[in-house]
């Protein structure tokens, strides 16, 4: 059976961020928190009757609007426009709306058609990363191809370059030897050449 989903939400960075999810851990895994924020206490479960309707509308997605802005949430929020102004300084926290729990009575229905909705944008949510993931793994394939194309004509080419310097000092090793044996030869036919020319001054 589907949990009753229940809004959190939390201040990151330049935005606050909402979701209606079961529980808090399902809603930190939505925000791609590596540490628990309610802990922190910069996340908290939500009891603002404007904000609840929003995340209910649309379980499971992320709605965002500036740290700051009292707007509506939505899947889309532009940068606060106070950024660098007085001195920096946060704004002034807002006073916090009221509950209208004790006004609000339950709703077994939408209850079960938000948990079913928002268990198909985790669904979603979950083939998208699946997809990113199966696109890093193509393209670290595609590049480990690629270097293993690389190296492997480096790999010929440094092997061939062996063959041929091999068959060079070979043929250079044949040219010294055939020097040698020509010095040789020259040096005694010029002492035999030098003995003929003593003997004709003679």
């Amino acid at each position: 059976m589907a949990r009753k989903l229940k809004t959190y939400q939390a201040s990151l960075g330049f935005f606050e961020q909402a979701i209606a999810a079961p529980s808090m851990k399902a809603a930190l895994e939505a925000w791609g928190a590596d540490s628990n924020l309610f802990h922190q206490g910069v996340a908290k479960e939500s009891t603002n009757p404007d904000v609840i309707a929003a995340t209910m509308a649309k379980p499971g997605v992320v709605l965002k609007r500036p740290v700051g802005s009292s707007g509506r949430f939505g899947e889309h929020a532009e940068l606060p426009k106070n950024l660098g102004r007085d001195g920096g300084k946060k704004p002034a926290p807002r006073p916090a709306a009221k509950s209208k729990k004790s006004s609000i009575q339950p709703d077994n229905a939408a209850d079960r058609k938000a948990a079913q909705a928002y268990e198909r944008e985790r669904e979603r949510r979950g083939r998208a990363e699946a997809r990113e993931e199966a696109a890093r793994r193509k393209e670290r394939a595609r590049r480990q191809q690629a270097v293993d194309k690389a190296q492997a004509a480096l790999n010929k080419a440094e092997e061939e370059h062996a063959q041929r310097s091999a068959v060079l000092r070979a043929e250079i090793e044949a040219i010294e030897t055939r020097l040698k044996a020509e010095d040789s030869d020259w040096d005694k036919e010029k002492g035999r050449l030098k003995a003929v020319l003593r003997r004709a001054r003679d």
